[in-house]
């Protein structure tokens, strides 16, 4: 059987699912629960000094649905915990005494002095603590005060908080990065130099979900006003994927261990993320949603998976994807499929064909007795028809043998290929000459 025991940055967790620094882990109440539960660790809500903190009575939350309600993503404009600060590290030490064999992070944000974090620091380190995440991620309310993202957007002075935060703790130092910047991998540059032992991504999307066309205002709604705040759940889990991708492959960041955050909601979920390099996976939107036992599902769902692949540990799944991500230049143009649709299992919906036929490339026949065929000629593979067809498995991409004939360009692929690596644009060309 899967061993799902981890080890990041030398802590020991039963599994590699932790809670992210949010609501659920803002209190000893819940992250009691959690644990009882069975979650591997928590990243325990962001400290800080200011006592000036005060969190909204209002509606925190903007929401985006699905069919029939799913939450696919969430907008939160709450701040940084609100409870004191020595209430919140007595209940750490507390916490930590009780179940010392589960990760314990404590997310951190001050202001942007050495002085500050130096003070800090050794009042985690006295709790017991296993580490230290420094929240450079929050768009709302606290970047505004120089904090959050207004410090994980600026490459220097990542590099340099994180330079203070490891002359004055001998506690592993993790970065949560932001999402809200151009290219990640400058962030992940700058941890790696000032020192960081991780990163940790992805922090909340700057966003408004919603917009209230009654009031006229951004949803949630405080006293007729709006705001944007920070976008989570589902919807953000492939901006995490990519990013988190790069910094694996990055060759100066790919040594740099990763712990893996955005829209982690099944096994699956976490599955890619470890893929991709995470070595582990933070999850919160979807315990806020379904509840604490949701550990139950991903721990079964992920052990049942790495027995039938035959992994034996979590360390064997981290970054197997990695080799394979590449940029778009270096696909395989010798590599041509086609559209096949299971008649069979075809329910006569006519989606396919609305979509190709107004959309794409007017590839897909509809005879009189609804009856959907591919033209293989204009077909271009493009699996538009796969991904709006509400039948798994119904619309499948069949691979040409190399050597086929695309009827759509009279060339065979290998025509193909061999016109493209010897075009003037192809950076592969260029290198060669």
């Amino acid at each position: 059987m899967a061993n799902l025991a981890t080890e990041f940055l030398g802590i020991k967790s039963p599994n590699p699912f932790w809670l992210a620094s949010a609501p659920p882990t803002d209190k000893q109440y819940n992250v009691e629960r959690a644990f009882r539960a069975g979650w591997g660790g928590v990243v325990w809500k962001t400290l800080g000094f200011d006592p000036h903190i005060v969190n909204v009575n209002g509606p925190r939350y903007g929401a985006v649905w699905g069919a029939d309600r799913q939450l696919l993503g969430m907008n939160n404009i709450e701040l940084i915990t609100d409870r004191p600060l020595d209430v919140n590290l007595r209940e750490i030490k507390a916490v930590k005494r009780d179940w010392p064999d589960r990760a314990m992070i404590v997310s951190l944000m001050v202001p942007c002095d050495e002085e500050s974090w130096a003070a800090i620091l050794p009042m985690v380190e006295e709790t017991g603590a296993d580490g230290v995440e420094l929240n450079f991620g929050c768009p709302h309310g606290m970047s505004e005060r120089g904090m959050g993202s207004a410090v994980g957007q600026v490459p220097e002075y990542i590099e340099m908080v994180t330079r203070w935060c490891k002359k004055h703790t001998r506690m592993p130092v993790m970065v949560k990065l932001t999402p809200n910047v151009a290219d990640i991998r400058n962030a992940a540059r700058a941890a790696h130099k000032g020192g960081a032992d991780a990163v940790s991504l992805i922090n909340t999307v700057n966003s408004i979900t919603s917009v209230d066309l009654d009031a006229m205002a951004p949803e949630p709604t405080i006293d007729g006003k709006g705001t944007h705040g920070g976008y989570c759940g589902p919807a953000v889990k492939p901006i995490a994927l990519n990013m988190v991708a790069e910094i694996a492959r990055d060759p100066q960041t790919a040594a740099l261990p990763i712990s893996g955050i955005g829209g982690i909601t099944t096994w699956r979920d976490a599955a890619e993320f470890l893929a991709l390099g995470a070595g582990n996976a933070q999850v919160c939107t979807a315990a806020m949603n379904y509840g604490f036992a949701i550990i139950k599902e991903l721990t079964a769902g992920l052990s049942l998976w790495m027995d039938e692949k035959g992994y034996r540990s979590v360390d064997e799944v981290v970054g197997r994807a990695v080799p394979n991500v590449t940029d778009w230049q270096y696909l395989n143009l010798n590599y041509v499929t086609k559209a096949r649709i299971d008649q069979d299992a075809c329910i006569k919906c006519g989606r396919c064909y609305a979509a190709c036929e107004d959309t794409s490339h007017q590839a897909i026949s509809m005879s009189e007795e609804r009856v959907f065929e591919v033209i293989d000629a204009e077909c271009v593979a493009c699996n538009l028809c796969v991904n709006v067809c509400p039948v798994e498995n119904c619309i499948t991409m069949e691979r040409l043998p190399a050597g086929a004939r695309d009827e759509r360009t009279g060339q065979t692929v290998s025509d193909r290929y061999l016109n493209w690596t010897m075009h003037p644009n192809n950076p592969m060309a260029k290198a060669a000459e």
